[in-house]
Formats: structure tokens, sequence, C-alpha cells
């Protein structure tokens, strides 16, 4: 049952004075349940509890958070139907897609809990003493990694479960040892409720200390500010737009005690087509990236909004097959008509640019709070100049760039801010003619696709989810699979320390039997 009020660690609290609704944006209308947006009174209770709950959450051990973590996965499996048709209502998008994200938030919750029961993710590494050393003795030192304390999660608009309350940041969160703050999206707080309800039950049932979680509910911006703000918090996850994540940034370096914001943001995930691709499998890459840009209604931060290429006929071709087979499908839903205004308006701003040419876009009737499809093309040299081009225009949209030459291809890419992605498209023996091009791009983003598409994001040990910013902020980390978790810890030495009193991670019984880097080597073995 959703009732609208926040969760303070284990309770229900609705001292707030400021109330909503989410709104269905197929039906468009209201849902009816009202939420209470926290009070200041109800922050501060949710922070004390965190910073109390991280005296005992941060020394539990492996195998106890993951059972928690397992716990969460259960109980939200539990919500079943009613989970599925609450983000239905909330989001426009259809019951496939909800069922899709919800396994991808179990599958993040199972994997999180496979790392930290076996250990080895702590990254122990020891250097025995050596009291005979000449000229001066070696001390023993021993490392590892250890929560930052407690973190504030910030859910995202376009995926209301796998980046949202039991999302990949939390679980990242949970993992590493920190307790949970979540600031609810405004636009599917009933689903928020919900999974909220089965962390609470999974804490419980796990014997979790009070203050492990809270969701607070925010119609604006108050909340998030006062939350990053507290000194008791010791990092943040966002991910939504540029905007917002640099405002968070902004606000989180301004403190007497600055702290790392992790902020997924804008990209717009350039996508390089080569001339003998073109010439090659031109009619099918187009058909793929029809599908690609309108995979959603383009709500991902992976759409790609950017194709180039060099000119010619192959990549004529290719602008006329995309505009043809982009229209024949339907339009989608998006999240709500505050997403579909700022599309309309962004697309707006960008067609009325001088040089830029409207390729087709979706004439047919539309049904309310949906997107028209919309490719557009434009001169290198234009592109190069107008660097309001080169924004991302959040929606069902992409732009190709038709370069003079591969030195101008090159150029634009060595311009483009950094993105989350790039993608090549080409035959085997031509992208190493073009390997200017791909260093190019490598240094403009965080992941490289060859031959696909950038909607997709797989999650596994390997995958890189950030990028140079602002795709994020800091583009030594992942916002996606198990590393995501080196987000929220730090390294920490013991000097000296006896053996009894050091963690079970670091001493030299190894009691937990994982791998450890000792005197320079990776062992499982005692010392």
């Amino acid at each position: 049952m959703i009732t609208g009020k926040n969760y303070i660690g284990n309770h229900l609290s609705a001292k707030g004075d400021k109330t909503y609704k989410t709104f269905n944006p197929k039906l468009n209308l209201d849902n009816e349940t009202t939420f209470y947006e926290a009070s200041e009174k109800e922050i501060e209770e949710a922070v004390t509890l965190a910073s109390e709950a991280f005296k005992v959450f941060r020394n539990i051990s492996g195998s106890k958070k993951a059972q928690f973590l397992n716990a969460i996965a259960d109980e939200i499996l539990a919500l079943d139907d009613t989970l599925i048709q609450t983000y239905i209502s909330e989001t426009g998008l259809p019951k496939g897609r909800a069922k899709g994200e919800r396994g991808r938030t179990i599958g993040q919750l199972r994997a999180f809990a496979e790392l930290v029961s076996d250990g080895s993710w702590v990254e122990a590494t020891i250097d025995t003493a050596d009291p005979d050393r000449t000229p001066i003795p070696k001390q023993d030192i021993r490392k590892m990694l250890v929560p930052l304390g407690p973190v504030v999660v910030f859910g995202a608009s376009n995926f209301p479960l796998a980046y949202a309350t039991a999302g990949g940041d939390t679980a990242a969160a949970f993992a590493a040892g920190c307790p949970v703050i979540v600031k609810s999206h405004p636009m599917h707080a009933g689903t928020g409720e919900l999974v909220a309800s089965a962390i609470q039950k999974a804490a419980q049932k796990t014997g979790m200390p009070n203050g492990i979680f809270s969701n607070l509910n925010s119609a604006g911006i108050e909340v998030g500010i006062q939350l990053v703000k507290h000194p008791k918090i010791k990092a943040v996850g966002f991910t939504g737009s540029i905007h917002g994540g640099r405002a968070l940034f902004d606000l989180a370096a301004q403190r007497p005690e600055p702290i790392p914001v992790f902020a997924e943001m804008g990209s717009v995930n350039p996508v390089i087509l080569l001339p003998k691709a073109a010439k090659n499998k031109g009619a099918t890459l187009a058909k793929t990236y029809a599908n690609s840009i309108t995979l959603g209604a383009g709500q991902f931060c992976t759409n790609p909004g950017l194709i180039l290429g060099i000119k010619g006929e192959a990549l004529d071709n290719f602008i006329e097959i995309l505009s043809a087979e982009i229209i024949k499908i339907e339009p989608s839903c998006m999240l709500h008509p505050n997403i579909i205004g700022n599309y309309e308006r962004n697309k707006a701003n960008v067609l009325q640019q001088n040089g830029l040419n409207l390729t087709t876009e979706y004439e047919g009737n539309i049904m309310i709070n949906h997107a028209r499809q919309t490719v557009t093309t434009v001169e290198g040299k234009t592109f190069l100049e107008n660097t309001t081009l080169h924004q991302e225009v959040f929606g069902p949209f992409s732009m190709v760039v038709q370069c003079e030459n591969a030195q101008q291809l090159e150029q634009i890419i060595s311009n483009l801010e950094g993105q989350l992605t790039g993608t090549i498209l080409a035959e085997n023996e031509e992208a190493s003619a073009y390997n200017s091009v791909i260093e190019a791009l490598k240094n403009r983003v965080g992941r490289v696709i060859f031959n696909g598409v950038p909607t997709g994001v797989e999650v596994c040990p390997a995958m890189l989810h950030g990028g140079p910013y602002p795709a994020s902020t800091d583009s030594r980390f992942t916002a996606v699979g198990i590393h995501s978790i080196k987000r929220w810890v730090r390294p920490f030495s013991y000097q000296s320390w006896p053996n009894n009193l050091l963690p079970n991670e670091l001493k030299n019984e190894n009691p937990l039997g994982i791998s450890r880097l000792v005197n320079g080597k990776y062992t499982d073995q005692k010392i």
C-alpha cells in the first residue's frame, strides 16, 4: 500500500505541509496518492539515524550484507504486479519495460551480494615488517578499502527502478557499508515508496540497524539542497541533467568539508559512420539506428544523438534511409509533460540555428505526451562554429554531421564535450586506416562500441558507465557494475597494529580466505 509518507528509518512520517501527486502521462491526469514532502525536522532525523547506523553498519560482515542485499531483491519480487502497475501508471512505459528494469535491479542487488560474500573487493594489501632492514627498520603496514559514511542518492527520472530507490547507486553503497538516504524522484514517488518498503522489510528481517535507509519525498529542490549541505552526509550519487548534477557538485564543493558527488549527466553519444561501412551496409545501419534513436522515446542517457560521417553518396543514402525508416515507427509516450516540454523546447532551439536542415519529423497524429522523432543534418564547418548544436536534446532526436574529410571529422570529435559512449561503424579493415579518428574518440568517451548501438548498458564488471566531464563528474569511476562500489569507499592503512586488533581482512590467518596482495604477490594463503 502506498501511503505518500516518508520513510525515516523504519517508520513512516508525514510532518511536512507541502504535498504533490505523481502523473500518468498516458492518461494525462494525476495519480491518486498525495505525497508529503519531507520537512526540515524529518531530514535532520533521517541524517542523524543514518549517522548512528553507520557506526554499526560499517563493521557488519560481508556475509551479513549479502543477506541484506538478497533480501531486498526478494522483497522487491514479492511486490509483484503492484509494483509493475504503479511503475506503468507513473511513467507511461510498457509492462515489458517495467519487468525488464525490475530484473536488472534484482540482478544488480544479487551481483553486489556475491561481491561482498567473497570479500576480496576490499583490496587488502599487506607489507609485513622487517626489523632487520638497514638503515631503517621496516614497519608493518596494512591497507584496505573502508566505507565513506552516509550517502545521499538522487533517483533518476528515466529509470524508476534501476537508477532509483534500490538501484545501482544504493546497492553499491549498501555493499560498501554506507547507509543510504534516497531523495525520491517526484515523477515516480509511488514506485519509490513501494521499493522503500521492500528495503525496510529486508533490513528488519536481516537485523540491520535502524537508519540504514530512509526515503524522502520532494517535489522541488529544497530537500536535496539540505541533504547535500548536511555535515553528516559524506557522498552523493546523482543521475540526471548537466544542470542538476553540476548544481549539486558545486554545492558539495562549497561545504566546509567538501564531499564527492558522483553524477552521471548529459551525453549525445557520437556515432562515427566510416565510408566503406556506409557504402556496404548503410541501409541496414540506418534501420538499426532508426530503432535505437526512438527506443523508449529516446529517454536514455546513451541515446545516439549525434552521427558523424564523411560527405559522399554513401552518407547521403544513409541519411535518406534513416529519415524514411524513423517515421515508420510509432511515437512513444514520454515520462512526464515536463520532459516532453523540455524536449520540444530544446529541439526548437536547435532547429532555429543557422545552417541546420530538418531532414524528417514524424508528421502523423500523435497522442498526448508522445514525442515526434526528428532527424536533422548540418555541415561540419557549421557544427564546429556553433556549440549550441553540440548540446543534448533528450528524446528521439538525432543530428547527422556531414564532414568534409577525415581531418575535419577528427577535429569535430576533439572539440566535443565528454561523453558516455562513442561508436565506430566500420568495416574491419577500414578501422585501422582511421586510427587517429578512433584515438580522438577514445579521448572524449568512457566506452567505445564497434558496429553496434550505444543504447543498452550491460551490467557486468567490465562495463564503464561514465566518461569525461560532463558525462560524469569523475571519469575514473563507473556508475554501473560491481566496480561502482569504489565510489563509496576510501583506502585506509593500519601501521604496526597487533594482529588480534586488525579487521579480519588484514589478519595474518586470513580467516575470510580472500585474495590479498602480500609483500607484492597476490595470495589467499595465511601469513
